[in-house]
């Protein structure tokens, strides 16, 4: 990376279906434009990265999650969070409006940033905490832990904690 060029980096710490979006888009896209992109992926974001995803929803405690229903925008009440299935239907809705509506999914945004060299590092301190080893996660990441990630940080432009 040459001193002229921008960067861009992004500490991953969610791996809910919403919160895996804003940090794959914002990746890609800044790929796609040509900026060096660092994804850090910590804590609840290290799922992310598993071979094997199963995303769901989180609707408990999300106010602005209002889905499309019956020609209004309806809301869930943090009550209804509480009954066993209610995230599952949720989770289900949501990737049959994320298909419908013709949105990539997580699988192929995530594909998208290793075809555009994104480059993916996976804390080692989260790994050993919750038990994953390399052979879970997807090919081509790095795994390094906070030292790593704040060498690339100090040398980007953009910073995001997602």
């Amino acid at each position: 990376m040459s001193a002229e060029e921008k960067s861009m980096s992004i500490i991953v710490t969610k791996g809910s279906l919403d919160w895996a979006y804003p940090p794959f888009i914002l990746a890609t896209t800044a790929a796609a434009m040509g900026l060096p992109v660092t994804m850090f992926f910590t804590f609840y974001g290290l799922p992310l990265l598993l071979k094997n995803l199963k995303l769901q929803v989180t609707a408990a405690g999300n106010p602005a999650m209002k889905m499309p229903m019956m020609g209004m925008h309806m809301g869930l009440p943090n009550l209804l969070t509480a009954i066993p299935g209610v995230d599952a239907g949720c989770s289900v809705m949501m990737k049959n409006l994320i298909k419908k509506k013709g949105v990539a999914s997580i699988e192929e945004l995530r594909e998208m940033a290793v075809e555009a060299e994104v480059r993916m590092i996976a804390c080692q301190m989260t790994m050993d905490l919750f038990e994953y080893d390399k052979a879970d996660m997807i090919d081509g990441i790095d795994i390094g832990g906070a030292a790593t990630y704040i060498e690339c940080a100090t040398q980007a432009d953009i910073n995001l904690f997602i």
